[in-house]
């Protein structure tokens, strides 16, 4: 299982139209809900995001995003739930 590049900030640049978070487009992010979607077409969307990102973007996404493969929740995510004990 491919895990979803969403790592909790759900800001879209108006310009762009892509996530500052994740850098996805709404259609990219549907497709990723989409049960049917095969691991081949996640795995290039991974890469293309990542082609969107430049400098502390690119790096904070990187960081959050091996943080929620490994412990199963992004940096800003388990940030929000330390805040809110």
């Amino acid at each position: 299982m491919i895990v979803s590049p969403c790592i909790s900030i759900c800001k879209m640049d108006p310009v762009t139209g892509y996530c500052y978070g994740c850098g996805r487009n709404n259609d990219e992010k549907r497709i990723w809900k989409d049960q049917n979607t095969k691991d081949d077409w996640k795995k290039q969307n991974l890469e293309d995001i990542q082609t969107r990102m430049q400098g502390w973007q690119l790096e904070s996404f990187k960081e959050s995003y091996e943080h929620k493969i490994d412990i199963g929740i992004s940096l800003f995510k388990k940030k929000q739930l330390n805040d809110s004990d």
